[in-house]
Formats: C-alpha cells, structure tokens, sequence
C-alpha cells in the first residue's frame, strides 16, 4: 500500500490488489511512497544529552536527521534495561535507568513537535506521515525493570508505551527467555510464570502490542494460547537460515501466521548469516580475554556475568568475527519467511543501537537500501509498502480493537 492510498484511507491497511513495479520507476520513488516504520531500535541512556541530541546527526544510528535522510516515518525506541540481579536493589535501579529512558524518548516530540508525534495508536502513525512528520512508537524490553508486579504496567501505557516484550538475555519474574544465564537454572516458570500470564490480560484490555522477540517456544505457544490479539515479534530471525536460539522456528513462524500477528525480520549479522568453520578457534581468546569458559551452551554464552559493559565490549568482539551481513543477507531471511507464512506476515527491523545494522543499511538514513534490494528481488510495490510498515499497522489496529480500557 503506497502512502496516498493511507492518508486516503487511514483505516485501510492492505490494497486489495498488487501494484506491479514498472521498470522504468525508480527506486526513490517507491520507497518514498512507501510507509517505513521500523519496528525496533535500542537508544543510549543517555538519550538527549550533548551528542546524543535527537535532533542531531550524532553517532548512534537512530536520530531525526537519519530517520528523515532515509524517509522513515516511524520507528519503535525501546525502553530497555539489561537484566540484572533480582533483588529489591536490582529492580531499584532497573527501574530507575528504565524511567529515564522512558522520560527521554517522550521528550523527543515536546523538543520537536515541528518534526516528531508521540503515536499513540496507529491512527497517529498514519497522520504523522500525512504531516511529513516523524512518527515516535514507545516500546518496552524486559519486564526485570517491574519486578514482580504488575503495576508499573499501567503507568508506561499513560506514558506512551505500545508494545511490550516480556523477557531479554536471562529469565526474570514474568517468563523464560530464549538466552537463559548460565548461573540460573535453564528453565524456570515453563514459558510464562503466573505473574506473566495475569500481564496478558492487563496488555490485550489497555491495547499494547505484545511482543513475543526472545521468548522461549513455550512462552511464545503460551501467549499464543492467552491473547486475544495478534502478536507481533519485533525483531527476530528464523532458524531455517541460522541455527540460533533466538531465531524463530518454523513451527513458530506457522503459529503467528495462525495467531494472525507479523514477523519482523532484524538485521542483525549474527541472526542472518553463518560462522566459519573456524569460528569457534577464533572466539576461545577472546572468551578467556573476558574470564569466560571456552566452551558454552547453545542457548547461553555466559556473559550474564559481566557487567553491561563488558558485555557489549565483548559482544562487538565476536560480532567482528563474522561474515558481514548486507542487504542480500537481510532479505533472504525475508524471503524465506515470506515464502514459508507468506507476505501479510513479515516485516522488516534493525536492532540499531544494540548491534543492529547491515551493509547497504548501517543505519536509518540508508533505510532505501532495503527497499533497492526488495524491488531487485521481484517484491511488488504493495508487498514492499506491507514489509516495511502496512502489516505492524494492520496488527497494531487489530491489538487496538480488541482492547477493553
């Protein structure tokens, strides 16, 4: 769907019919029509403060001037804090570094209003476009930052949250995750714990999205078995392409479809291509440069016991190690999911910030690479405009209509 058809029609997601990409149409052309929304980028702690200014066009890949130079009209900043030790004091300051993220990205839009909306529906997203503004989705990764209750819940939905993802890197009182640390027991509620199957109920009636990213097969079967709503998995690869435990499984890719939700594909190297033969010779140095077993599960590599930032320290360490994922690698994990579930079900991500970010899509500003790559592969006009934003919206309003605030 090309962005005349949205604003024409604000409630009509999907064209009932494909429109052909004509050979001599250019490729600018396309991706201008087209809604791009990206559904998951990480921020700093930082967010604007001196060079980390939104409006800037600082160091981080996500800022207004790159979502403009690559004519993104809407993206997802995740209010997200690693996980921690669950204690009274670790939620404490999860909390904290939490709210400031939070206060920091609704912020954005009161600094520019000239150029940025807040959305709080997708509604908002669409008039955003309509205005040649920048469209600002809140999401939330981890629910460690709440503890174990269910009430700060309510306060992030008032302030702008949308999307909701229970778990990261280790478990935590709402669920398992896909990466469990390797100093907690490997499974531990079964999918979801109590407390996050009562989440369930409290994120269908307020109308947030619920992201199923980094959840373990159980928890996602779980959630697909409680909402009521189409889910969306924000940023996720599929195994049938690499083998990771935080790609999706075929299994899996065939229940969102059932459960009527999307599948954003994230450009995330390590998601998308394969290591070397001799990749494992060349990461024991550097697991014993960080104090870490040479040898590790799949679905743990122990770095849960560093701190935060030797974590990222060590994970830009390895990530160099790897082939250089670009934009023919993105789309082929595209192209199998859409392929396997078909085109009303995928969609497109980047992760940027926390890892995220292809050659030929480094960061938002280059956001046109994927769509140079998606015309060159056949995509029609109308698929294209579905990947990069009409499928989110469609959930989205779904998620919307079945809410009961």
């Amino acid at each position: 769907m090309t962005r005349s058809a949205y604003l024409a029609a604000a409630a009509a997601i999907a064209l009932a019919c494909a429109l052909p990409v004509h050979a001599d149409e250019p490729v600018a052309t396309i991706h201008a029509r087209a809604l791009v929304l990206d559904s998951h980028a990480d921020v700093p702690q930082d967010l604007g403060v001196g060079p980390h200014d939104f409006g800037l066009d600082g160091d981080g890949q996500v800022d207004l001037p790159k979502l403009e130079r690559g004519q993104v009209d809407a993206a997802v900043l995740a209010v997200f804090v690693s996980q921690g030790p669950r204690t009274p004091e670790g939620y404490a300051k999860a909390r904290h570094d939490a709210d400031a993220k939070l206060a920091a990205i609704t912020a954005i839009p009161q600094r520019y209003p000239d150029r940025v909306v807040l959305a709080r529906s997708a509604d908002d997203v669409i008039a955003a476009a309509k205005a040649g503004k920048r469209a600002i989705i809140v999401g939330f990764l981890n629910a460690y930052p709440f503890g174990e209750s269910l009430d700060p819940i309510d306060a992030y939905y008032r302030a702008g949250v949308r999307s909701f993802g229970f778990v990261h890197a280790g478990n935590n009182a709402y669920a398992d995750s896909s990466r469990p640390s390797a100093a907690g027991p490997k499974v531990e509620w079964g999918g979801l714990s109590p407390l996050g199957k009562a989440a369930m109920t409290k994120l269908n009636d307020l109308g947030v999205i619920i992201d199923v990213s980094q959840l373990t097969p159980d928890g996602l079967r779980q959630v697909l078995a409680l909402t009521r709503a189409p889910v969306v998995a924000s940023h996720s690869g599929v195994q049938g392409v690499v083998d990771a435990p935080r790609n999706l499984s075929d299994a899996e890719l065939d229940a969102i479809k059932a459960n009527g939700g999307v599948v954003q594909i994230v450009a995330f190297g390590p998601y998308l291509v394969k290591p070397g033969p001799d990749f494992a010779a060349k990461v024991a140095p550097i697991r014993a440069q960080f104090g870490l077993p040479a040898i590790y599960a799949k679905t743990s590599d122990g770095t849960e016991t560093l701190s935060p930032e030797k974590r990222t320290d060590y994970s830009h360490a390895i990530n160099a190690l790897l082939p250089k994922a670009t934009v023919r690698d993105l789309v082929d994990s595209v192209d199998y999911a859409v392929k396997r579930i078909g085109v009303d079900h995928v969609g497109l991500s980047s992760d940027f910030n926390h890892g995220g970010g292809v050659v030929g899509w480094a960061n938002e500003g280059e956001a046109a690479g994927v769509t140079t790559e998606l015309v060159a592969r056949g995509y029609s006009e109308t698929d294209i405009d579905k990947l990069w934003g009409a499928n989110y919206l469609r959930v989205f309003k779904a998620v919307e209509a079945k809410a009961r605030r």
